[in-house]
């Protein structure tokens, strides 16, 4: 018993230990909120629909990098963050998540990095923060429907 409630106890340790905030941590980082008309602005300025689709814009203009458009928005079932979606900016090849099979070209570069451009020279700190509040709505959350039958019982 007592080695039971040791291992408890370690574990809960280890556990609480893991938290810890380091100098890595994205602890108290924050960035002011920002504006969604100026955001609009700052997509259709960077082009963002020569690689992107997002509902309700389009842009005849552009030369299309892909046959099929990278979708931005939508509905899913998991929470698309405020910070997800910075660092998919910032950092596009920091987290690829599985493509969609239908897709003719690859996003991704051979040696797996995202074929995204990266704007950090570009783009100033306000763009992205108003890019990022015009993106963010965009995006919707379909709860996940359970179906209404129990756990299936073993006799």
């Amino acid at each position: 018993m007592k080695l039971i409630r040791f291992i408890i106890i370690f574990t809960i340790f280890l556990g609480i230990s893991a938290c810890e905030f380091g100098p890595e941590s994205p602890k108290g980082f924050s960035l002011p909120k920002g504006d969604i008309v100026a955001g609009e602005k700052v997509f259709m300025k960077y082009k963002c629909l020569a690689c992107h689709s997002l509902e309700g814009y389009q842009d005849k203009t552009l030369v299309k990098e892909f046959d099929t458009p990278v979708l931005l928005g939508g509905t899913s079932s998991i929470v698309k963050t405020y910070a997800q979606l910075v660092t998919s900016v910032i950092n596009p090849s920091h987290k690829l998540v599985p493509r969609n099979n239908n897709l003719d070209e690859k996003v991704v570069n051979p040696d797996g990095t995202s074929k995204m451009r990266v704007f950090n020279d570009v783009m100033t700190v306000q763009e992205l923060i108003d890019l990022i509040a015009f993106l963010q709505p965009k995006y919707k959350v379909e709860p996940i429907n359970y179906t209404h039958y129990g756990q299936y019982r073993v006799l």
